[in-house]
């Protein structure tokens, strides 16, 4: 694994360095749930859960990253309070939380096939937020007004969260 903390390797086993990276993006990604705040508009708050998704993808790679976010959606989805709010999954927020998971993998994807950071980071938040417009759209009364509350709102927060990885990137040191 490539990751580093001041440029130097302080785990020596691979393997260890995964399962550490794979739980802090687990706890991350779950501390991003409870930084929220509620729109009146729109049942979808505002979180830095999109942060630590997008950072897990690029930082980990798509296995990893993936791993990671499968795990938040696993021990969410058998009741841990790991969520935004109790049974998020099966209300109009759980096709972000499927999106994590879709959204980090291509993240890694799309790094390890050359494509730039800032783009595939740009495309895996597109991704995630399309996850969620499609299942919000259930709850809202169609596609056009799940995008107008579930999509819209986020692009310009979701850009200075694709900056702030970027930033987090370069200093990590993490070539990717």
């Amino acid at each position: 694994m490539n990751t580093a903390v001041l440029s130097r390797k302080i785990i020596l086993n691979e393997n260890i360095e995964k399962a550490i990276w794979v739980s802090f993006f687990v706890l991350a990604t779950t501390f991003g749930a409870q930084v929220k705040i509620p729109l009146p508009f729109t049942p979808v708050p505002l979180t830095l859960q999109t942060f630590f998704v997008l950072l897990s993808g690029a930082m980990l790679g798509k296995k990893f990253g993936t791993i990671s976010q499968m795990i938040y959606l696993l021990l969410g989805g058998v009741g841990l309070p790991l969520f935004t709010q109790t049974g998020a999954l099966l209300g109009p927020t759980g096709g972000y939380i499927a999106g994590f998971v879709y959204a980090s993998w291509f993240v890694g994807f799309a790094i390890e096939k050359k494509w730039s950071l800032f783009l595939a980071l740009l495309v895996g938040d597109l991704i995630l937020l399309s996850f969620g417009v499609v299942n919000l759209s259930f709850f809202v009364g169609g596609i056009k007004k799940a995008v107008m509350l579930g999509m819209l709102p986020f692009l310009a927060g979701d850009i200075l969260k694709i900056f702030a990885v970027l930033g987090v990137i370069k200093i990590s040191g993490v070539k990717r």
